[in-house]
């Protein structure tokens, strides 16, 4: 256990008076909704909660094979699994209230009232801190729609926001000419924060059939190692179009990984892959980020941020991490 000394603060703002403890969470479709989690890894050393794509009715995900592994990460195809939003505003947003750590649901539709729809429905329950809105999932119809033209992302964005008061964070997708555009029109319609960047489109061959591994295209989301580098570039250019806060989503394994994505600009990070090679993931990369921290005299996590006109034509800064 990491004792923090005053006058470091790990906490991170990321509006609506949602504050997390520190930047570190796990990243949607990684964790379930936390139940199993909680049993097996605990929560409690979590900044936050990004629980499973939550849909307005209940359902199944396509049909297996649903991951596939890859060189340095998956595909996934799941579909968005789920039992549906009356549940999870039912049942499992009471499980959440008594705990100590923020949850916000990660919400997915196939038209811009469906969004709404799921999320009054969200609104003013206990538990629930937030909405992580899912503009950019390639495994459901029509949901890449929002996330690659800015105007309809903002209109997405704009219906929810006008519904809810709850913090509203939007997952952008990788899959797009201007990430940074797409940033600005969700920001400019109400978002709260930005999540990136979800999964890249991916596929995988069976040689040996002469088709792809996953069903249907073929095509599934990549993540993992893989895509850290393609992250880190989306969260940076991300920083330099938007004042809201930018939570990083892309490879993160280590503690040497989430501190990359601060110093690129994000003020909070998911765990994503990562937790299901090692459970313990997160927890190791929350002390592992306090220590750095500690090491480096910081006051806040923001201090680590590269500040590009500060160090023109400069090195990458070394972490100094194990």
């Amino acid at each position: 256990m990491i004792t923090i000394t005053p006058p470091f603060d790990p906490r991170v703002d990321l509006g609506r008076g949602l504050v997390l403890a520190n930047p570190i969470g796990v990243a949607s479709g990684t964790f379930g909704f936390g139940f199993e989690a909680e049993a097996l890894v605990g929560i409690t050393h979590l900044g936050a909660i990004f629980s499973k794509g939550t849909t307005a009715v209940a359902r199944e995900g396509n049909h297996p094979p649903r991951i596939a592994e890859t060189a340095a990460g998956m595909l996934n195809s799941i579909g968005l699994q789920n039992p549906g939003v009356e549940v999870v505003a039912r049942d499992y947003a009471a499980r959440w209230a008594q705990w100590p750590v923020p949850v916000l649901v990660n919400v997915a539709g196939a038209d811009i009232s469906e969004y709404v729809a799921i999320v009054q429905h969200l609104d003013g329950v206990s538990g629930v801190s937030g909405v992580e809105l899912n503009i950019s999932c390639p495994n459901i119809a029509h949901g890449l729609d929002f996330a690659t033209e800015p105007g309809a992302a903002a209109r997405c964005v704009a219906a929810v926001r006008a519904v809810t008061t709850l913090p509203l964070v939007v997952k952008l997708s990788p899959n797009v000419t201007d990430i940074a555009e797409v940033a600005r029109a969700v920001a400019d319609a109400g978002a709260d924060a930005v999540s990136a960047v979800n999964t890249y489109l991916g596929m995988k061959m069976a040689l040996h059939a002469r088709r792809p591994v996953l069903p249907g295209l073929g095509v599934g989301g990549l993540s993992g190692p893989a895509i850290k580098p393609l992250a880190l570039a989306a969260v940076a250019k991300v920083r330099r179009a938007v004042g809201i806060p930018v939570i990083g989503i892309g490879g993160i394994a280590t503690t040497a990984d989430a501190l990359e994505f601060l110093v690129a600009g994000a003020d909070a990070v998911q765990v994503g892959t990562a937790n299901f090679n090692n459970p313990q993931a997160s927890r190791e990369i929350v002390e592992g980020c306090l220590a750095y921290a500690e090491q480096h005299h910081l006051q806040r996590f923001t201090d680590l941020r590269w500040q590009e006109q500060d160090h023109p034509g400069s090195r990458e800064p070394s972490l100094d991490v194990d």
